[in-house]
């Protein structure tokens, strides 16, 4: 709380605080070598799959290049206001253009456990990105109810936990 009262909004500081940095390497460095695996090997990977398991395969591989492409452009954005390229308001105008496609309820299907474990440990990984991702962008707009409900409540119950502590000291 600030000195009228009313509470400060924590995420924006946290975005600004560098946890950003970290976020957006990761990002662009899982892009790349996703790219690098479906142009290289990942090709020699499809080649050999059972008819079933390459189609799969195809319909995994443009869904995690999608998702990628999508995330680029909100690591980019938030960047580019990072860096006071743009203003907070002009990205938020251009997100809003940035339809994140969901994430598949369930995994797997016929097929899915046949393809390439390579290609499956980078649909886990954009997954995990795809969270870390919506998280940032619901911290830095101050809307923690966009959050999963359980990081929302395990937010409220340690600031329930602290307010008890510090009104015992």
């Amino acid at each position: 709380m600030n000195e009228t009262g009313s509470a400060i909004a924590i995420g924006p500081r946290i975005v600004a605080a560098g946890g950003f940095g970290v976020l957006y390497r990761e990002g662009m460095a899982l892009i790349e070598d996703v790219a690098g695996y479906l142009d290289g090997e990942g090709r020699g990977d499809s080649r050999i799959l059972s008819r079933e398991a390459s189609f799969v395969y195809a319909t995994e591989s443009m869904r995690l290049t999608t998702r990628l492409m999508q995330l680029a452009s909100w690591l980019l954005l938030q960047r580019a206001v990072n860096e006071g390229e743009i203003t907070k308001e002009n990205a938020r105008s251009e997100k809003e253009k940035v339809k994140f496609s969901a994430t598949p309820s369930q995994r797997g299907g016929p097929g899915y456990d046949q393809l390439p474990e390579k290609l499956r440990e980078y649909i886990d990984k954009g997954d995990r990105l795809f969270d870390r991702v919506m998280q940032f962008d619901a911290l830095e707009r101050g809307k923690m109810s966009e959050l999963d409900p359980g990081t929302a409540n395990g937010i409220a119950d340690q600031l329930a936990r602290l307010k008890a502590a510090f009104a015992r000291a």
